[in-house]
């Protein structure tokens, strides 16, 4: 139980990174988007609520995880781990294969570990390196699997977990109720937490073809430190297609310290279109965790997915 609230809060903080928040090695050199000007918020089609109901209300990042299963792609994925220092003590890297032309397989074109990677009993040396195993190891073949969105319905053991992750991940501004100390805090959209945030719009392009918009949530830079601190999620941005208004990104930046856990972390994901179809593309991954009676937790990710082509039987 006390892992699955870890899983559960590690995958909260699954859009575009306009800044490095943890002074260290970075990871991400693909840079995707480019901004040229400040949107007016007062256009006919444009507000606050525009943009707002969109998040809340949008199925299709959930949907462009689960279309992965009917396609062969390559995925690479790096995982970096780091000390105190924030210098880089261990590395991962794979290349993998996602075959799809017949009976599921997944194949390693590269697979490399360097530095301080594994425990003596062969297990990763850091728990959030074992939930990125679980995550996109994994979730090709099981948690985006089923046929329907996140739900809001009652559930128990593991089913009940791994709703409350689609939720974090898909549905971002919900309360995700039976987490502890968090639930409430990720309900950034009611009345009561938008005086503590600030909203922009921003025109650009995405991928030097896709217009697109940036509408970024912030927290308002003139608040009490303590009222800072007692607001979890920082920023919210979200990549919208200008032509469609389907979302394209979400980062997000989130930073809490209690007397169970301390955590800063950053991530992004993006999607790009592959004949009309949206998939995943870039995820990025940038935190340190703190938790009683474990070593403290550094690591960033940086998973990349290309060449999409659906298999001979589909």
């Amino acid at each position: 139980m006390k892992k699955l609230c870890i899983v559960v809060l590690f995958l909260l903080f699954l859009v575009e990174a306009n800044a490095q928040q943890i002074p260290r090695f970075n990871p991400d050199t693909v840079k995707t988007i480019t901004l040229d000007s400040v949107v007016n918020i007062k256009a006919k089609r444009l507000s606050v609520e525009t943009f707002i109901d969109a998040i809340i209300n949008d199925t299709s990042f959930y949907e462009a995880f689960r279309n992965m299963k009917k396609y062969t792609f390559i995925a690479e994925n790096r995982v970096f781990t780091y000390d105190k220092k924030n210098q880089v003590d261990g590395k991962i890297y794979r290349k993998i294969k996602h075959n799809n032309d017949g009976p599921y397989k997944m194949e390693y074109l590269v697979k490399e570990d360097n530095g301080k990677v594994y425990k003596k009993n062969g297990k990763y040396q850091l728990y959030t390196v074992e939930m990125f195993d679980y995550i996109f190891m994994n979730a090709y073949n099981t948690d985006f699997a089923p046929a329907s969105a996140p739900s809001t319905g009652k559930k128990s053991g593991n089913e009940g977990y791994k709703d409350k992750l689609k939720t974090l991940i898909f549905n971002p501004g919900r309360p995700i109720k039976g987490v502890p100390f968090i639930g409430s805090k990720t309900e950034i959209f009611t009345a009561n937490m938008r005086q503590y945030y600030d909203y922009a719009f921003h025109s650009g392009m995405y991928l030097d073809s896709i217009p697109v918009y940036r509408f970024k949530v912030s927290v308002k830079p003139d608040l009490s430190k303590w009222t800072k601190d007692g607001v979890m999620i920082k920023e919210l941005v979200t990549i919208f297609d200008r032509r469609s208004f389907e979302i394209l990104g979400r980062y997000v930046d989130m930073k809490y310290s209690n007397m169970l856990f301390d955590f800063d972390v950053q991530m992004n994901i993006e999607m790009s279109y592959f004949n009309e179809v949206k998939l995943p593309t870039k995820i990025t991954y940038q935190g340190n965790w703190d938790y009683p009676f474990k070593k403290e937790e550094r690591a960033s990710f940086l998973i990349l997915h290309k060449d999409y082509r659906l298999g001979k039987d589909k």
